[in-house]
């Protein structure tokens, strides 16, 4: 009895008891899922990602640890979530667009540990970060907290990383198709004396991205017309490094947390193609470099008792090169023409230079009125310069552009009835200060229109609520008036495949979000839970990118009116930490709602769906975990997912007719792996196959993605 009531208390002190569910036995479920049978009663323990669910938000939220042992990047795991759609154009670091709930590109934010991601260097996403140094993954569909002074519309993905308190050592090395290669490494080491807390990081990637690709148009051997071909991507190599040093203190008189870090990165890319998949490049590329310092320093009862306070800043110097100074035509088989226009954008040669410094202050102060009732004041200032010069194309004039954000947000959050009715109530507001100099290109990206400074204000809010009936039901639902602001990628180009639209105005919407969740103890280990949510969003001036297909460019454009309407739910099954089976599906409607041009014509576009957009997905998983497999304390799980994409129209449904429209067509992908692990998790082998039935696959603008591949990773963690 008192072994049972040391467990009960334990956990109940960690926050994260609920009542009890039966009276056969007492059941300890961890972060991970497992459960330890202990006596006579069944306490739950929900692990940070289901509280996270359960909310008053419309979250969904990974646990990334089983990923740190495959090869699998981030946006592989995230691409499984309800709601989450992620289409890369093409393979390892390639650029990729993530859509929540319809809204996508650019409307979604990426922050680390509350930072925003971009402060890394521009280098930096979820394709390349370090997986190992990662816990879990927070995805907010649509709303968002104030507390990250964030101007995103469509949702944000914030990344939380490892906070372990012990010395640890975490080392992998993983080989792949397509020549891939991964190395990770990350390490805490904590003095007894000092109590001083050091974190290094190294992480590096490096793929040829040679895969074939499928039915490509090339000339004869004897030049006088073309055929179809399966041939190799010929000029795709990708080059990832990445480095940090964090230390700092913990548990302090002064601190609960101090730290100061410095990071680099380095991406080196070869251009393979334009927007589309028919401009073959064969000579430019891309290089960034970036050099990261930040400090962040938080501590409750910070002046007064229920006062808690949390700032980080951090500085980047960020420099990238473009290097566009051929005259040639390429073909699939790396074959060319010389001709008069350079490869990327079609004029003369340049090579291009960006400077993009950031600077990010972020500070936080949460009050406790009294026992479930707290009162938060966030802000959050975005300094991004983009110096350009070029160090070949004598004509040009350098330039000097700056966007300013700062975010002020304050939210009021409230526990009422033992914690079965939480809600929250925030304002924010919105300051874009913009300053123009460049001139290149007006009739295409507008500067001698908004070539100057301005600076423009705009305020937003909204709530949430979640009221839980019984475990296996709750409600819960949210609005927002949200603003979301160019950042520099739209406004101002990427020195590439974009061009700059300096006359780009802010997105605003409406977003609503309404759920259903609940959880079923069925007894004997086994466990059924669901979440089910609609959402609807009314965004006025909506960015979206457009191409022109003569040149293979991208640029970032307004659209009057979009309003977007759908559901997503997902179902997931549990047995003793064994056998694990989810099944999630996502319906968005996007709809242009722009009624008239401004010729005052009715729009042939009007209440078409918006073009390059998936409009319904599913995915499916399944693993299996055996234990004591060969070496004792070993666990070896097997495991296979599915993904369905369904067709959609690459332009306007309202252009062309029905047999001429480009679409991209269905999708049905199949991916299998096998995790073994011994040694209680310090030795692991992870073996994994994508695309397992090579199908056919494509992504943003019709772009091929790999098809069948391997991948051997091993790593120690000590």
């Amino acid at each position: 009895m008192r072994f049972r009531r040391f467990w009960v208390l334990l956990i109940s002190l960690a926050g994260c008891c609920t009542p009890l569910l039966g009276q056969d036995s007492l059941s300890v479920k961890g972060s991970l899922g497992d459960t330890l049978m202990l006596g006579h009663s069944t306490v739950t323990a929900r692990s940070r990602e289901q509280k996270l669910r359960e909310g008053a938000f419309a979250v969904g939220a990974l646990n990334i640890r089983l990923q740190a042992s495959t090869l699998q990047s981030l946006t592989q795991a995230i691409d499984k979530t309800a709601g989450i759609r992620i289409r890369e154009e093409g393979g390892v670091g390639s650029d990729f667009d993530l859509s929540i709930n319809g809204m996508s590109g650019n409307s979604i934010r990426y922050f680390l540990d509350g930072m925003p991601l971009d402060a890394k260097g521009s280098g930096m996403t979820l394709a390349n970060l370090p997986v190992n140094i990662i816990e879990r993954v927070e995805i907010y569909k649509g709303v968002i907290p104030a507390s990250f002074g964030s101007d995103a519309l469509g949702g944000a993905v914030n990344i939380v990383t490892n906070r372990r308190t012990r010395n640890y050592l975490d080392f992998s090395y993983g080989i792949g198709s397509f020549h891939t290669h991964k190395a990770d490494f990350s390490a805490q080491y904590t003095g007894r004396k000092t109590g001083l807390v050091i974190k290094p990081v190294i992480s590096a990637s490096y793929s040829k991205n040679d895969y074939i690709m499928r039915d490509v148009k090339v000339r004869n051997e004897e030049r006088t017309a073309f055929v179809i071909k399966d041939l190799p991507r010929f000029h795709d190599d990708y080059l990832s490094l990445f480095g940090q040093l964090e230390a700092g203190v913990q548990d302090r008189s002064w601190a609960d947390d101090f730290f100061v870090s410095v990071s680099v990165s380095k991406i080196d890319k070869d251009i393979q193609t334009g927007a589309t998949q028919d401009h073959v490049i064969g000579m430019a590329d891309r290089h960034t470099k970036s050099i990261s310092a930040s400090a962040r320093y938080e501590k409750a009862g910070f002046l007064t008792e229920g006062l808690h306070l949390l700032a980080s800043v951090s500085q980047t110097w960020d420099h990238s090169q473009t290097c566009d100074t051929t005259y040639r035509m390429y073909y699939w088989d790396g074959s060319y023409i010389d001709g008069g226009k350079s490869e990327i954008r079609g004029r003369g040669k340049t090579l291009r230079h960006y400077h993009r410094p950031m600077t990010v202050v972020r500070t936080s102060l949460d009050y406790r009125l009294a026992p479930g009732h707290e009162l938060a004041l966030n802000y959050l200032l975005n300094r991004a310069g983009n110096r350009q010069e070029d160090a070949w194309d004598k004509d040009f004039n350098p330039t000097d552009d700056v966007l300013f954000k700062h975010v002020l947000g304050l939210s009021y959050d409230q526990s009422l009835l033992s914690g079965r009715l939480n809600n929250t109530f925030f304002v924010k507001d919105y300051i874009n200060h913009l300053k123009i100099g460049q001139d290149e290109l007006s009739s295409i990206t507008g500067s001698d229109q908004a070539k100057g400074s301005s600076t423009n204000n705009y305020l937003g809010g909204g709530l949430g609520s979640r009221f839980l009936f019984l475990e296996e039901l709750a409600v819960k639902g949210s609005y927002e008036h949200s603003v979301r602001l160019p950042i520099s990628r739209e406004l101002l180009g990427n020195g590439s495949t974009i061009y700059a639209n300096v006359a780009l105005k802010p997105e605003i919407s409406d977003n609503f979000n309404l759920g259903l969740f609940g959880t079923f103890d069925l007894g004997g280990g086994h466990a059924i839970s669901y979440e089910a949510n609609g959402f609807v969003r009314l965004v006025d001036n909506y960015i979206r990118a457009t191409i022109y297909e003569t040149e293979g460019m991208m640029q970032y454009v307004n659209e009057a009116a979009v309003h977007i309407k759908g559901v997503d739910g997902e179902i997931r099954y549990d047995w003793a930490g064994k056998l694990h089976v989810a099944v999630n599906a996502s319906y968005d409607d996007n709809r242009d709602m722009r009624k008239y041009t401004q010729s005052g014509d009715l729009s042939v576009t009007y209440r078409n769906r918006t073009p390059n957009r998936p409009w319904a997905y599913a995915n499916a998983e399944a693993a299996y975990t055996f234990r004591n497999v060969g070496l004792r304390d070993s666990r070896l799980r097997l495991s296979a997912d599915y993904q369905y994409v369904h067709w959609f129209y690459l332009t306007w449904e309202a252009f062309g007719s029905a047999s001429s429209k480009s679409k991209v067509p269905t999708q049905h992908i199949t991916n299998a792996s096998l995790l073994y692990s011994w040694h209680g998790g310090r030795y692991n082998v992870s073996l994994e196959c994508t695309n397992l039935f090579n199908a056919l696959a494509f992504d943003n603008y019709r772009l091929q993605k790999p098809g069948r591949a391997f991948f051997l990773k091993f790593r120690l963690f000590l």
